[in-house]
């Protein structure tokens, strides 16, 4: 049975991108020392927020954009193996963009 998270409101799910394990000078890091990831990827998104008159305000990112978050930002949950977060549209900084 597969298991998945469906956001509701202005929330979004997301796959934290882990940091590399070796710095550039090749000094490797315990996990004790990394930092949080604060890049990931969106897996789902959720329809957004109502506005005052009831009609929905859309979200600025949707599934597959590589976004920027707060450090400390979202809930962070298991599911088949993977560690996601989901956080709420403010708690996104940037979107990534390849160039």
């Amino acid at each position: 049975m597969t298991i998945s998270v469906k956001p509701l409101g202005n929330r979004v799910v997301v796959e934290p991108i882990e940091q590399e394990d070796v710095t550039a000078l090749g000094i490797v890091l315990p996990d004790t020392a990394k930092e949080k990831p604060q890049q990931g990827m969106i897996l789902a998104a959720g329809p957004g927020d109502r506005d005052d008159d009831g009609k929905r305000i859309a979200l600025d990112v949707k599934v597959g954009d590589k976004v920027l978050f707060a450090k400390y930002a979202g809930t962070e949950l298991k599911l088949d193996g993977k560690k996601l977060l989901i956080l709420r549209e403010t708690d996104l900084l940037g979107i990534i963009e390849a160039k």
